[in-house]
């Protein structure tokens, strides 16, 4: 059955002609317009005070929790400070359901019974190819740094929210940082946090990551540009049916799993690459690693340079088959295990070293600080394809 009792809360027109016949029924149409007009831009002055004070609760909100989170200031009195604002956030929510109530019973009038249908036409048009899915891996890596040179606060600010109003919030009002380059810094963000060893912030930032890669996916289905699918998703994931939900979370753990299992390879990495850089630093000057020789020198000749006995070295030596021993001393000189005439050659370095001091001691100091400054310079690793995928 139809139910027809909101058309009998309806203000009368103002061209209304069933008036009594004393009153001066111009005079009666012009009092009921102006006060209609004036009750109307009252409600609208109202509506804008209050979206005001909610601007000004949601800024004043945001900056207390990034102090707290960055322990900017009296803790105490920053959480005093954080519950004064969020009791006056319920004020203002308990205001805006009252002028929701206050709106829904004002009688219907010829300026709000109806509105224009069609203002302007819209042709929905598909977007095109967006240039940066043509660049190559340089470009990206290239544009990849600009951003995070750019925009690193606002990704950690994003990446620290826990409550999906707050993501929602925030994105929309750095609806710049909805795209593939923040998710990119989110991963990279995790996997660092996981080697870390700070489990449980980097479950907190997965999190965050796999919000923003599900907006993404929304927007490649929609085909829509991302920023559009903001709010979709967060209405979505806020109320969204079980099925959904134990998608959602599988997801995340999945993606915890791969955050793991690539820091524990990057761990690995950098070990091997330690243990290279090492080794080369070993190296003799014929290439050879002395420590690689020594342990395949036959037992006799380990004895010999164990002990550090020259004389025994030279009558084991003298012991062994020519091309036996003339093998193992090359290896040994190779490898720096065996300088030959090592006495002569230290005298030689001493005198150079004499000389040098003598003469070019201060040109020696500024090559070895351009040495350590070169040592000490970081170095911006990037983002890896292996990192993102």
């Amino acid at each position: 059955m139809v139910d027809y009792s909101k058309w009998k809360n309806i203000e009368i027109s103002d061209d209304e002609d069933d008036t009594h016949p004393n009153i001066d029924t111009p005079s009666l149409f012009r009092w009921r317009h102006q006060a209609r007009v004036e009750r109307m831009a009252e409600m609208d002055h109202e509506k804008d005070e209050f979206k005001k004070k909610r601007q000004s609760y949601q800024a004043r909100l945001m900056d207390v929790k990034e102090r707290i989170s960055k322990k900017d200031g009296n803790e105490d009195a920053l959480k005093k400070e954080l519950e004064k604002i969020e009791a006056e956030g319920k004020e203002l929510d308990r205001i805006e359901n009252d002028m929701i109530k206050k709106e829904k019973k004002t009688p219907w009038n010829v300026d709000t019974i109806s509105k224009p249908g069609f203002e302007k036409t819209v042709i929905n048009k598909k977007a095109g190819r967006k240039p940066d899915e043509n660049l190559s891996e340089e470009e990206r890596e290239q544009r990849m740094k600009q951003f995070v040179k750019e925009n690193e606060k606002l990704c950690k600010q994003y990446g620290m929210l826990r409550k999906y109003d707050d993501s929602k919030r925030f994105l929309q009002e750095h609806l710049h940082l909805v795209g593939e380059e923040t998710a990119n810094y989110l991963v990279i963000w995790s996997i660092n946090l996981e080697m870390e060893e700070k489990h449980e912030l980097m479950a907190h930032v997965a999190h965050q990551c796999i919000c923003m890669q599900y907006i993404l996916e929304l927007a490649k289905q929609l085909d829509v540009d991302p920023r559009a699918c903001v709010a979709s998703f967060f209405s979505k994931i806020q109320h969204c049916q079980p099925e959904y939900r134990a998608q959602f979370e599988s997801e995340i753990e999945g993606f915890k799993g791969r955050i793991q299992k690539r820091a524990q390879e990057k761990i690995q990495e950098a070990i091997a690459q330690a243990e290279e850089e090492e080794r080369k630093e070993r190296l003799g000057p014929g290439g050879l690693d002395p420590a690689d020789v020594f342990e395949s020198l036959p037992d006799e000749l380990k004895a010999c340079f164990e002990s550090r006995d020259v004389e025994l070295l030279q009558k084991t030596i003298a012991a062994m088959p020519v091309d036996v021993a003339k093998l193992h001393m090359k290896r040994c000189v190779d490898s720096g295990l065996w300088v030959p005439n090592a006495a002569d050659l230290e005298g030689d370095k001493k005198e150079d070293d004499d000389s040098d001091d003598a003469a070019g001691g201060e040109e020696k100091t500024d090559d070895a600080k351009s040495e350590s400054a070169a040592k000490e310079e970081p170095i911006y690793t990037g983002v890896s394809t292996e990192d993102v995928d």
